[in-house]
């Protein structure tokens, strides 16, 4: 970030950077929390998750308003305003990112005391560890200015795709084999879309930061494999098809 004639424009522009990285850390916080409480089954933690959802909003809220205030009083062009403008849309999509987590706490909440294999959770673990490796990476980027961190990360967002995929096809051959896995699976199903949107906001971020730092668009097909919503997907021992 250059040097301003007016020191306070720095400090201003600063202040708002580092309430994008305090709320993209309490983001994660959230998710990873969310993702703790389904493995373990604990409630309290979710509902810990559900209840903190209100601290991302209020910092959302406050970047905002610090934003426009500086447009307002500084009238910033080209990178100036391309970073404060970016650090409106960056919280936009953690705010989403809160509201996934709460999201997977409430389901968390709702499957207390079911019938729940462990083996269920198994693999909504596996494509939360991938979300939230994406998830830490861009905020790196966003903070250390690292365009070619982002592009990576939004050049990955395929395979959380293709693992939220197989976790589908997974799920429903549960639901079949056994019927009392049935509410569980259901809540998982909802619980894995979820992170796999996490996923989609962290490529959003990772598209923000690379237009923040080079002044262009990435385009706009990005690399995407869900197939969830394929009526003809196959299944381990099975010739029928699924109707969506």
């Amino acid at each position: 970030m250059p040097d301003h004639i007016v020191a306070s424009f720095d400090q201003e522009l600063k202040e708002i950077g580092r309430k994008v990285v305090e709320m993209g850390g309490q983001a994660e916080r959230l998710v990873a929390d969310s993702v703790t409480s389904l493995i373990r089954r604990d409630s309290a933690l979710a509902q810990k998750v559900v209840l903190l959802d209100a601290t991302v909003d209020q910092v959302q809220r406050e970047i905002e308003d610090r934003a426009i205030l500086v447009i307002a009083k500084r009238q910033p062009v080209a990178i100036d305003l391309r970073e404060i403008v970016a650090s409106i849309r960056i919280a936009n999509d953690l705010e989403r990112i809160g509201d996934l987590a709460k999201n997977v706490g409430k389901r968390v909440i709702a499957i207390e005391g079911e019938y729940h294999p462990a083996k269920l959770v198994r693999g909504v673990e596996h494509i939360s560890d991938l979300v939230l490796e994406q998830l830490k990476e861009v905020l790196d980027a966003y903070a250390a200015r690292n365009e070619a961190k982002a592009l990576e990360v939004w050049g990955r967002d395929g395979a959380i795709d293709t693992m939220y995929t197989s976790l589908f096809r997974e799920l429903l051959t549960y639901m079949m084999e056994d019927p009392r896995n049935i509410s569980v699976c259901t809540h998982l199903l909802f619980c894995a879309k979820n992170i796999e949107r996490i996923g989609d906001h962290a490529t959003n971020i990772a598209e923000i930061v690379y237009y923040m730092v080079t002044g262009q668009n990435l385009p706009e097909s990005r690399p995407k494999a869900d197939a969830s919503s394929d009526t003809t997907l196959p299944f381990p021992g099975r010739t029928t098809t699924v109707q969506s």
